[in-house]
This record gives C-alpha cells, sequence and structure tokens, in this order.
C-alpha cells in the first residue's frame, strides 16, 4: 500500500538504517562482545516489526523441547509490561504473575507451557544469570530468547529468523518507513529460516529464491487455527470449553497484522460483520473495550478477539466483567510446518546433544 508520507519518513529510515548496521558491525568485529550462557540458547526473532507468526512459532518450541524430556526456559523482554526489571513470570510449577506484569504474548506462553520457567526482563543476560541461580538445583536444559534476533549481546547455539511470507518481502523498507528493523541482507546471521504464515505458493516461490541466497536451511510453515474459546457471557463454563464456530461475530484486535486475524475468522466459517482494531499490543482500557461492547450489542453479534488479546483484557479482570452480559470468544493458533519439520526438530535437538 502507497504511504504518502514515505518520502518524509525515507531520511529518518536512512538514519535509522545506518545506526543498526554500525552496530551489527562493532558486533562483527568483536569490538561490541556476545556474553556466552552457561546454558544451551536458541534465539527467535524476526527483521520486521512483528506480524510474523513469531509466538506461535516460540510454543511450537517449547512444547518439542519438552515432549522430548528437556525443560526449556524462555526468556522475554515482556513487551509493554508494566513491571520494570527482572521478573519470574513462571517458576515451571506455577504462574506468578499476570499480563499486566508479564505482557500479552509472555503471559499466554508461560499459561500454555506451565512446565516451562518464564522470565521477563530488560536485559536478558540478567533474567539468564537470575535462572542459572535460581535454579541451580533443577536447570533448564535450554533457554529459547524470545524475539531476539537484534539482541546480539547473548551468544546463541541456534539463531532462527522468522519471515511473513504475507508482506512485501524485497520492496520491504525500514522503520519508520516500512516494518524492517534491518536489512534483508543480515539474514545470512541466522542459522536457520523459516517461511511462515504461507498461503500463496507462487509468493512464497519468489521469497524462496531471495532466502535460498542465504546458503541457510530453510523451513516453511502455515498458521493452523485452533479452538474457538468461549470466555465471557452465559455459555462460558468455568473451564473455558470450546464452542462450535458458526457465529455472527464482532471481531477486536490489537495485534501487528489484524487482516490476518479476520482472513482465519472468515474460513473457519465465522461471519464477521463488523470490527474494530487497535494498535498491536495496544493497552486496553474500560472506556475502549465498553465502547467495542456497545457497537456489538447495538448489531446484536457476539464478540472474538485473539488468544492474545484474551491474554491482555486478563491482566485486568474488570475489563472482562465489562463484557461478561455477551458471549465472547478468543480463537487459539498454531504453527504447522509443513515442510523442513525433521530439519528444524534435529537442529534444537543438535544444540542441547552436544
Amino acid at each position: 500500500m502507497y504511504n504518502p508520507f514515505s518520502l518524509l519518513l525515507r531520511p529518518l529510515a536512512l538514519l535509522y538504517l545506518f545506526n543498526v548496521q554500525l552496530r551489527n558491525k562493532l558486533f562483527d568485529q568483536k569490538i561490541f562482545k556476545s556474553w556466552k550462557s552457561p546454558i544451551p540458547v536458541v534465539s527467535i526473532g524476526n527483521l520486521s516489526a512483528g506480524g510474523t507468526g513469531k509466538t506461535p512459532l516460540v510454543d511450537w518450541v517449547v512444547k518439542y523441547y519438552l515432549s522430548i524430556g528437556c525443560k526449556p526456559a524462555i526468556v522475554s523482554r515482556g513487551y509493554l509490561r508494566e513491571s520494570k526489571g527482572m521478573q519470574l513470570v513462571s517458576d515451571g510449577q506455577k504462574i506468578l504473575l499476570s499480563s499486566r506484569e508479564a505482557g500479552d504474548e509472555t503471559a499466554m506462553l508461560a499459561w500454555n507451557n506451565p512446565d516451562a520457567i518464564v522470565v521477563v526482563s530488560e536485559k536478558r543476560k540478567d533474567a539468564v544469570t537470575y535462572i542459572t541461580q535460581h535454579f541451580a538445583k533443577r536447570l533448564p536444559g535450554v533457554i529459547i530468547l524470545d524475539d531476539a534476533f537484534q539482541h546480539r549481546a547473548i551468544d546463541r547455539n541456534l539463531n532462527i529468523a522468522v519471515i511473513n511470507t504475507e508482506e512485501p518481502f524485497t520492496k520491504a523498507k525500514m522503520l519508520p518507513e516500512g516494518r524492517l528493523r534491518e536489512p534483508l541482507k543480515n539474514l545470512s546471521r541466522a542459522d536457520l529460516i523459516i517461511l511462515n504464515k504461507i498461503t500463496d505458493t507462487e509468493k512464497t516461490g519468489i521469497i524462496m529464491r531471495e532466502v535460498e541466497k542465504t546458503g541457510r536451511p530453510v523451513v516453511k510453515a502455515r498458521v493452523k487455527t485452533g479452538e474457538l474459546i468461549c470466555f465471557s457471557g452465559t455459555s462460558a463454563s468455568s473451564d473455558e470449553a470450546p464452542l462450535p464456530k458458526n457465529l455472527n461475530a464482532f471481531a477486536f484486535a490489537g495485534i501487528a497484522l489484524p487482516e490476518n486475524f479476520l482472513d482465519s475468522l472468515q474460513k473457519e466459517g465465522i461471519t464477521v460483520a463488523a470490527h474494530r482494531f487497535f494498535r498491536d499490543h495496544e493497552p486496553y482500557s474500560a472506556k475502549k473495550i465498553k465502547a467495542v461492547r456497545r457497537e456489538a450489542e447495538k448489531k446484536g453479534l457476539s464478540l472474538i478477539t485473539t488468544e492474545k488479546d484474551y491474554f491482555r483484557m486478563l491482566g485486568r479482570p474488570e475489563l472482562i466483567r465489562i463484557i461478561s452480559s455477551k458471549p465472547c470468544y478468543y480463537m487459539k493458533i498454531e504453527t504447522d510446518i509443513f515442510e523442513g519439520k525433521e530439519i528444524l526438530q534435529s537442529m534444537l535437538k543438535a544444540i542441547i546433544n552436544k
């Protein structure tokens, strides 16, 4: 889509690019040094500002490690959390913080993987050091750095970059003109590249030819919708039982690429009669949720949102109470790796068997 402010933003994008490349060069030349963790590290990140399906992929990797008997620890910044410093979100036995203190995506990962240790910190080295000291008697077998492709202060045994194939690739622009955090050529820093959200094989073929130039192994994945969970209203049960998907809905979300959410709903046969989008990770207020409820009530629609948005509201119970009079659902999504799964599993296993 054409951005009328593109030319105005280009000087800022060039300045951003200069700073990013200077920092990378300082790391490449060992002027800036990467700290070596005593526990193997897997980094999962991307080149663009959100929307790549990274969080469901982190969830997939966590579940894979648990399935082979390796207990993982997740380290994240906890983007837009209200807490500060290093915080223990889950000790692998009990969830200790809400999404308000942990961040929506981090809280979601913790709740969906109760056996995993989860820590948030602006300084991820502090988080890893805390894990090695606090859990010395039951050390995790691997550290998973969430959204850390640009975070080079910690060395990693496996560096995974995720690409959203639904976004422009060869014509992508740097922030703030576009959505790139760093130029595409920096993909060569990855050990493994995952092409995600694949729906168009022709478009994927164009991206694949570019990615193959890095010489890195490539894995292909897509988003798979899961259960539709009713968490509010007279139909909701205490154990959040899954309900049928044939409903007319008012969709709302605060995610990077909400159009993908609408596509997923429509593919599941859900009629989206109206919708309202917020900025990615935008904090919800009582005023915003009341406005969403009023619009849904006016049109006689049920409410539906993403799992991430559900966890964001869960951190503020008063927001759930605002919509408790209406049926409100969230849709779970999963990563479906349909090509190269053995490559990914082999590389994940190799770093913990050294």
